[in-house]
């Protein structure tokens, strides 16, 4: 495609050098300008692959596309582990699996800073 580009744009310029010339110069056919002729068409021909060289080596535009809309993400509900009602069976078994300083017979656990909890 490059090519192409250069190719066109020489000839178009060669073809200007040609006629240029040949109308500024139409009252002096008679003494044989032929030479000067064919010099402004090469030079147009130079020219254009010049010219046509840069025009075909500018780089294609890039198409960036648009960053993708946000997605929102609810959060992850908050799960609460209930304890069973108190003094249960199922709730003797849920505080002495959670506590190891359950007592049953209080209800209670020795928590970290030596004071009893009643297990909830």
């Amino acid at each position: 495609m490059r090519f192409v580009k250069t190719f066109a744009a020489a000839a178009a310029l060669s073809v200007a050098a040609v006629a240029l010339p040949g109308v500024a110069m139409a009252d002096h056919w008679h003494h044989d300008n032929g030479g000067a002729v064919v010099g402004a068409g090469i030079a147009g021909l130079a020219a254009g692959a010049l010219i046509g060289g840069a025009v075909a080596n500018q780089p294609a535009p890039v198409y960036v596309a648009p960053p993708p809309a946000p997605v929102y993400v609810a959060p992850a509900p908050e799960v609460v582990y209930d304890a069973p009602p108190q003094w249960s069976g199922p709730w003797y078994r849920y505080c002495s699996a959670k506590y190891r300083s359950f007592d049953a017979r209080s209800g209670t656990y020795l928590g970290v800073d030596g004071n009893r909890y009643l297990c909830e």
